[in-house]
C-alpha cells in the first residue's frame, strides 16, 4: 500500500511539474484551473493500476472520479481558451513581481497538488487495499455521486449556454438549477465528493477518508468557488437581490421576488 501511494505522488508532482512548465512559458498561471480535474484521474489510475486489484468497487470509483475529473478540465479549456490570465492569478503575479515563478511553483501548482492529493485519497485508499464485494453502502454512494454530477455538469451547461447567449436580456442566472442554488456547480461538486467517502467506508478503518469532503467543502464554501465570486459581485444590487431569493447553496425553492426584474450571473 506505500508504496502504491508513493509513486502516486510521484505521478502526480510530475503532471504538476508539467502544468507548471506550460504555465510558465504561456505566462498563465491560470491554466492551472485546465490541468486541475485531470490530477485527479491521475491518481485514480496511477493506484489502480499499481495496486493490481481490479476489484468492481475500484474500477468503480476510479471511473466516476475520471468521468468527473476529464469532464471539468474539459469544460475549462473550452471556456478559457484565448482569454488572458484569470485575475485572481494576474493579481497573484503582480505582487509576486520578479519572484513570481518561484512562488507560484509553490503557491499554485504544488498548493494545487497537496489539494489534489488530500481530496482523492479516498480513492487512492480504495485502489491500494483488498476489496469486498459491492453493498449497499456503494450503491447509496454511488447515487449520491450521480446526483452530485448532475448538478455540476448540467448547471455548467446551463450557465455556459446563458452566457453565450446574444439575445439574453438578463445580467444574472437564476433559471433552471440556478433558481434553486446560487451554486449549483459548487453544490455538485461537493456532493459528488461525499459519495466517493460514503464508497470508501466499506473499507477497514475507511471512516477516517472522512478529511477528504470536509476539505472540499470548506475549500468551496470559505476559500475558493462561493467565497470568491461572492466577494467579486459584493455591491451589486441585482445580485443581491438574486441571492436574497435564492438558497446560498443546498438547493431548495426560492423566495418570491418583490420585483418583476430578473437577474443574471
Amino acid at each position: 500500500m506505500i508504496v502504491t501511494i508513493l509513486l502516486s505522488v510521484l505521478a502526480l508532482f510530475l503532471y504538476m511539474i508539467l502544468a507548471f512548465i506550460v504555465g510558465t512559458i504561456k505566462k498563465n498561471n491560470g491554466l492551472i484551473d485546465c490541468f486541475y480535474g485531470s490530477g485527479y484521474v491521475v491518481i485514480a489510475w496511477t493506484s489502480l493500476l499499481l495496486g493490481g486489484m481490479f476489484s468492481l468497487r475500484q474500477i468503480i470509483i476510479t471511473i466516476i472520479v475520471s468521468i468527473w475529473g476529464i469532464r471539468l478540465s474539459l469544460y475549462v479549456t473550452i471556456r478559457n481558451w484565448g482569454k488572458p490570465e484569470d485575475y485572481r492569478y494576474a493579481a497573484m503575479r503582480e505582487r509576486y513581481g520578479d519572484r513570481v515563478i518561484l512562488k507560484s511553483f509553490f503557491r499554485v501548482y504544488m498548493f494545487q497538488g497537496l489539494i489534489i492529493f488530500l481530496v482523492d485519497f479516498p480513492v487512492l485508499f480504495v485502489n491500494a487495499n483488498n476489496n469486498l464485494n459491492l453493498g449497499l453502502i456503494d450503491i447509496i454512494g454511488i447515487s449520491i455521486w450521480i446526483i452530485g454530477f448532475y448538478f455540476e455538469a448540467v448547471g455548467d451547461y446551463q450557465l455556459r449556454k446563458f452566457l453565450n447567449d446574444k439575445n439574453r436580456t438578463k445580467k444574472v442566472m437564476d433559471q433552471g438549477l440556478w433558481k434553486y442554488t446560487q451554486h449549483p456547480n459548487y453544490f455538485g461538486e461537493v456532493t459528488m465528493w461525499w459519495g466517493i467517502y460514503v464508497i470508501s467506508l466499506m473499507i477497514p478503518l475507511g471512516f477516517v477518508m472522512i478529511f477528504s469532503p470536509v476539505l472540499i467543502t470548506f475549500m468551496i464554501l470559505k476559500v475558493s468557488g462561493v467565497r470568491l465570486l461572492n466577494k467579486r459581485y459584493e455591491g451589486d444590487g441585482e445580485y443581491a437581490d438574486y441571492k436574497r431569493r435564492t438558497s446560498p447553496f443546498i438547493p431548495w425553492f426560492p423566495k418570491k421576488k418583490d420585483t418583476q426584474e430578473n437577474i443574471t450571473k
